[in-house]
């Protein structure tokens, strides 16, 4: 009996574990790119663009930031996109850099974070706050930590995390590929060297693709010098050198950032490649199987692919499926707008952050610290508001103690309510607006000395302090 019930429970195991991962099947119908844009401080962020056919992309979110780092660095590059085998969880991964924001190239290679940056998201909306993952300590000598990409091993049932750290072995100081085992991208397995290239030849930017029928099962591309491509049976077994991009004018003085795309209808591949050297961004290379030799890769015609508004620096492509696209375009749409909030009787002021903080000035600059998307309250009541921070994204205006902050949404109710209003008549003029607390009806917000408060408004000062207006 106990064994009748053992293998009841196995088979009822299997049925689940096969239903999940079948979630995870449904039909692809979009793209989804995650990149940077530049070596400033919010353009070393997460951006987002999307795609219907994998070559021609909108920029999300009006082409402003959608995940900003508040660790570490406080800036983050070359990020990858990971889907859990269920299609359950996300993650993004990143390099912890913010070159010109007080690190230089120099320092940043010899002297860098040894960290990566990790978001996690159950729909690819909803993201935690970021967190360190520290990849390269335990490497010795290792100087930084770099281009991290992640694959699920089916081989191990978890996933293959591995990013280029410069450190010395043998005697020799140069970039290589490091690997590590991880289920969570909260703990890692000990580092090991996991590619190298013959004397002083560094190596970054590996990615790898799986191919489902072909000659190899796996195939990645390096930055080695050229753009190597390589193939296997197994993630981490024996690789086969298939040749480089040179033989199609592409080399590695040109292009770097190798990342890979499945077209989601007929059988070919893109391989999309930053042109760093001459500041262009990407630009897709395709074929029909990635494990061929790669002189027979081609270049498209300039007119056949568009990235949109902003440079698409090193990044990770996503197929989406419709329920994923969805949630995504509804999240970060391409045509938000982006608002101001100006003071009724200090008219050459605006609400803004500033260091967390909330208050109302004139010629804000930057300028997003007073820009802010008026989306939906986010307790969900209906014909209420929240204001999201524009280049801080997913930080919200919330009332605590009375008092304004920019803060992030913590997922909690308190906050869900700290942060959402009543859009209604101006309590000083019915054409402008005024902006009542959700759970404290009796207040609204209103600046004091020119700090943003939540207060009951009992006289003529009052109604004016409380008194705003959206504007562009």
């Amino acid at each position: 009996m106990r064994r009748a019930i053992a293998t009841v429970a196995a088979v009822c195991l299997l049925l689940l574990a096969t239903a999940t991962r079948a979630a995870a099947l449904d039909p692809f119908t979009g793209y989804l790119l995650a990149h940077f844009v530049g070596e400033s401080s919010t353009a070393q962020q997460i951006y987002l663009a999307h795609s219907k056919d994998g070559l021609h992309w909108t920029d999300l979110n009006n082409g402003g930031l959608v995940l900003r780092s508040t660790v570490g660095t406080k800036g983050v590059r070359d990020p990858s996109l990971v889907r859990s085998p269920a299609g359950d969880r996300y993650w993004i991964i990143a390099t912890d850099l913010c070159i010109s924001c007080g690190q230089d190239w120099s320092t940043a290679q010899n002297n860098g974070s040894r960290n990566l940056v990790v978001w996690e998201s159950t729909d690819l909306v909803t993201w935690s706050a970021p967190w360190l993952l520290n990849v390269a300590g335990a490497i010795p000598d290792g100087r930084n930590a770099w281009a991290p990409e992640a694959i699920w091993n089916p081989a191990t049932n978890d996933y293959v995390l591995y990013w280029a750290t410069n450190a010395t072995l043998n005697g020799v100081l140069k970039h290589r590929i490091y690997s590590a085992r991880t289920s969570n991208f909260r703990s890692i397995t000990t580092p090991q060297l996991y590619i190298d290239r013959a004397g002083t030849q560094g190596i970054i930017d590996t990615q790898i693709i799986e191919v489902p029928t072909g000659s190899y099962r796996y195939v990645r591309a390096s930055g080695d010098g050229q753009i190597t491509i390589e193939g296997s049976n197994s993630i981490l077994g024996t690789w086969t050198n298939l040749g480089n991009l040179s033989g199609i004018g592409l080399t590695g003085s040109q292009v770097e950032g190798p990342m890979w795309m499945k077209f989601n209808t007929g059988g070919d591949y893109a391989l999309y490649l930053d042109q760093y050297a001459s500041g262009r961004g990407y630009l897709p290379v395709l074929t029909t199987n990635p494990a061929t030799p790669p002189g027979s890769y081609r270049i498209p015609a300039a007119s056949t692919y568009a990235l949109g508004g902003t440079k698409k620096r090193h990044g990770a492509i996503l197929n989406l499926t419709a329920a994923e696209e969805s949630r995504v375009l509804a999240r970060w749409p391409s045509n938000v707008a982006v608002n101001r909030i100006q003071s009724y009787n200090f008219q050459d002021r605006y609400v803004r952050h500033t260091n967390f903080d909330v208050r109302i000035d004139p010629n804000v600059s930057p300028a997003q610290d007073a820009q802010f998307r008026l989306v939906p309250g986010i307790n969900g009541a209906s014909g209420t508001i929240s204001f999201e921070s524009v280049n801080f994204p997913g930080y919200y205006l919330r009332h605590v103690n009375y008092d304004f902050v920019l803060a992030a949404n913590d997922g909690t109710g308190t906050f869900a309510g700290d942060a959402t209003f009543r859009q209604v008549a101006g309590l000083a003029s019915s054409s402008w607006t005024s902006f009542q607390s959700y759970n404290f009806p009796d207040r609204y917000i209103r600046h004091y000395n020119y700090q943003l408060r939540l207060d009951p408004i009992t006289d003529a000062t009052g109604r004016a302090d409380a008194t705003f207006r959206i504007t562009t």
